[in-house]
């Protein structure tokens, strides 16, 4: 049994105070949403709580699948490092970006020489995508759809050699019936996953690539809500969860704070999985909020399941 724990989104605050010339770019709308609105969305103290909680259920491992960063300041990026060392050791967890973290042109590589080592592969490289790292039979994909946009966008890409190596790698893993392999993104990478300038521009070509390849399962943040989708694939549906924002304050029951906790076990006919959701109750506490919908699934058996808490 394989215990991994999702979070994303958890936009690290209180934002830095920026230099002039550091607004002198779109970063000057971010560091206004943030004021207006944003700050108050994202609280820190909900964010260590649920840290908090996370490492009370002892998983084996930790996917973060991006936004630690703001408006992509170079002093949120040793921020983010000091969030992901919260998490744990780069053994231990898993780092993929988001838009936010490659907020503006350079910002995605400042970022990376602060927390590459959660992102090392088992080729010894690190900052490089699409990654693969090993955990027995658990294998697990870390893609970035990470690029700089105008301001009031924020699609991203995975772009063609990305997806030509991250098809190789499943390619391969596939070959071993015994290999559950995990995609980790941070956009949707489905088409209708997110609306027209918040999209995965290339999300055509990844339903393409898993539908050769197969998953098992796909995970995403950037939406800030609880979501299910499926792709189709050679064995079968592959689960498409998204997770809600890490620090989310208010909001309904799939928008605020929390996390996934998901359970991989096997028995002579094949993978089983389920889902937790963990995070802001009702009541105002940490906790568990009950098993997804998503029930058992047994992958490769087509069952369907939907996101309902």
């Amino acid at each position: 049994m394989f215990r991994l724990a999702h979070l994303t989104d958890p936009h690290v605050g209180p934002l830095p105070r920026p230099q002039l010339r550091q607004l002198l770019s779109k970063r000057l709308t971010g560091w206004y949403n943030w004021h207006r609105s944003r700050s108050a969305a994202h609280d820190m103290e909900l964010l260590a709580a649920l840290v908090t909680d996370l490492h009370a259920q002892a998983p084996d491992h930790i996917a973060c699948t991006g936004d630690t960063c703001n408006i992509g300041l170079p002093s949120e990026w040793e921020t983010s490092r000091v969030f992901l060392e919260s998490l744990g050791p780069p053994d231990d967890v898993s780092f993929v970006p988001g838009n936010h973290d490659a907020y503006v042109i350079g910002a995605l590589e400042g970022l990376l020489k602060e927390v590459s080592p959660w992102t090392r592969g088992v080729d010894g490289r690190e900052g490089v995508f699409p990654y693969l790292r090993r955990h027995g039979q658990i294998a697990l994909i870390g893609l970035s759809s990470a690029i700089p946009t105008l301001p009031f966008v924020a699609s991203g890409r995975v772009g063609s050699r990305q997806m030509q190596a991250a098809e190789c790698i499943l390619q391969e893993l596939g070959e071993d019936r015994s290999c559950f392999r995990i995609v980790l993104i941070h956009h949707p990478p489905h088409r209708g996953g997110a609306q027209p300038g918040r999209n995965l521009t290339d999300a055509g070509a990844f339903e393409a690539m898993i539908g050769r390849t197969g998953a098992e399962l796909v995970l995403h943040g950037h939406n800030h809500v609880g979501s299910l989708a499926h792709l189709p694939s050679p064995r079968g549906p592959v689960p498409v969860i998204g997770a809600p924002s890490a620090s989310a304050r208010s909001g309904t029951l799939t928008h605020r704070a929390g996390y996934h906790l998901f359970t991989i076990d096997q028995d002579e006919t094949g993978f089983l999985l389920t889902a937790e959701l963990r995070g802001l109750t009702p009541e105002g506490t940490i906790g568990g909020m009950g098993m997804l919908a998503l029930g058992q699934i047994r992958l490769g058996a087509g069952g369907a399941a939907e996101y309902r808490p």
